[in-house]
């Protein structure tokens, strides 16, 4: 997130000066302006710094970091952290003064990122190097089209529904191939994509939920972004999230098929059944924990405040993670018998149709 609040420093057009982004050491701080309590903290520090990068490389400078009391967007600096700084310039081009932002964490993310790359590899092999490449794509999608695209004033909702089919013939295709397990994939995940907007669109309106329980999402309206459709980007986050889940139905079938070519499409379509009950016992459990696991301490705090169950589950905050939760449940639990049915027709009936490689 301090990333993000430097990238709109940097780019403020009001700034009279020019700033440059660099990384930097702390050698020493002084504390003396900052007023704790517990992990919250007010004022300002003063630090001295040694930049590590940039044409200032090696300078030590004088930075202030100024303190809120917002406890997830600040830090509180100590001697050998490494840093992001604001270095902020005079026409001249010369040091004015610097402003420290954030630790600089990129390069344990970036020791972390290896680890996944090496882990996927061995395990998945040419697969594994393929969906890596689908995960990058993925992002530079969501970040350079969808996210570009919504702020520019495209509609929200269809803008992520194309995505989400563009996305899913990337990634689907990309691993599976173009074969029968690649199209029924992608036909489940379409067909599930539009059951899951229905669902999102009916009960959204039916719980009175509009999206202003977003993170971050009063930031961005006071940036200036006023006329987004904040309940559309809010609909669009459901469905983003609960898109996929087909590859493991179809994949499990392919497999089967190869297996047993002899097999009658009514067997296979009952395997892929016997397949989709329990992808969807795991699936919807994941997903329970995966939002679960992002509001651990307010479920906490939920248990110290010894909350009814009706005014629990009446808070926006809450309801908005339970449809997020139950929608995509519904999403998995449709797509998994329509799968099913989709591979039984197209693995094991088309088995002379060349056009579509097995």
């Amino acid at each position: 997130m301090a990333g993000v609040i430097l990238y709109f420093y940097v780019q403020s057009p009001s700034l009279p000066f020019l700033t440059l982004e660099a990384k930097a050491r702390v050698i020493r701080a002084d504390n003396s302006e900052v007023h704790s309590s517990g992990l919250s903290h007010i004022g300002y520090q003063i630090l001295e710094i040694q930049i590590l990068d940039t044409r200032f490389k090696g300078k030590n400078t004088r930075a202030v970091k100024s303190l809120n009391g917002q406890v997830p967007l600040e830090n509180l600096f100590a001697p050998h952290d490494t840093i992001i700084a604001a270095l902020i310039l005079n026409p001249a081009g010369n040091l004015q003064e610097a402003k420290a932002v954030d630790l600089y964490r990129q390069d344990s993310l970036s020791k972390l990122f290896v680890l996944f790359v090496a882990a996927l590899i061995l395990y998945a092999g040419v697969v594994g190097i393929k969906a890596l490449i689908s995960f990058i794509l993925s992002i530079f999608i969501i970040w350079e089209v969808l996210v570009r695209q919504i702020l520019a004033g495209a509609p929200p909702l269809l803008t992520t529904a194309l995505t989400i089919v563009v996305l899913s013939g990337l990634i689907i295709f990309m691993v599976a191939g173009m074969n029968r397990k690649g199209v029924t994939a992608f036909i489940g995940t379409i067909t599930g994509l539009v059951i899951t907007l229905g669902v999102t669109l009916y009960f959204s309106k039916e719980t009175g939920l509009f999206g202003m329980t977003q993170p971050y999402v009063n930031g961005l309206i006071f940036s200036g972004y006023h006329e987004l459709d904040i309940r559309q980007i809010f609909y669009s986050a459901i469905i983003l999230g609960a898109s996929g889940a087909a590859m493991d139905i179809s994949a499990a079938m392919a497999e089967i098929q190869i297996k047993k070519p002899e097999i009658r499409p009514k067997e296979l379509i009952q395997s892929g059944f016997t397949v989709g009950r329990q992808v969807i016992g795991t699936m919807t459990t994941t997903l329970l924990l995966a939002y679960s696991g992002g509001y651990l301490t307010l479920l906490m705090l939920f248990k110290v405040k010894d909350l009814s169950f009706t005014r629990m589950i009446n808070l926006k905050i809450v309801a908005a993670e339970i449809l997020r939760t139950l929608i995509g449940s519904v999403g998995l639990v449709m797509v998994a018998p329509i799968t099913a049915l989709v591979g039984g027709i197209i693995m094991a009936n088309i088995l002379k149709n060349k056009s579509i490689s097995s």
